[in-house]
């Protein structure tokens, strides 16, 4: 089992879940983080501390996210480890309870979603 990032994360990207971290399995693109699946231990740190509840285990996915799973590997392997806390975004509040942010994903970053 892993744990994944899902869209939730798309343009808040706070970064409460990497300070937890035990193995340093977060990445970090501009607009969002993911998890290397290889390197993440199952030890469930992260989920609590994600304020937008935005990190599910691999076999509770919502069905409409299970597109991460792949994602999260794919840009983990290009996307450079984040193991310290930083600031959220200037608008994470505003994007907090927004839904349907997949179109925000940076393009330039190779982040496109395979669905």
């Amino acid at each position: 089992m892993t744990f994944v990032v899902t869209e939730s994360c798309i343009r808040c990207k706070y970064t409460d879940c990497v300070e937890v971290c035990p193995v340093d399995c977060f990445h970090e693109g501009q607009g969002i983080l993911v998890i290397n699946p290889e390197e993440c231990i199952d030890c469930n740190l992260c989920v609590p501390e994600c304020p937008v509840e935005a990190i599910y285990p691999d076999d509770e996915l919502p069905e409409d996210q299970k597109a991460f799973l792949e994602f999260n590997r794919r840009m983990s392997e290009q996307w450079p480890v984040i193991d310290v806390k930083k600031p959220a975004p200037e608008q994470a509040e505003h994007w907090k309870n927004t839904h349907n942010k997949r179109q925000f994903l940076v393009e330039d970053e190779g982040a496109s979603l395979k669905e």
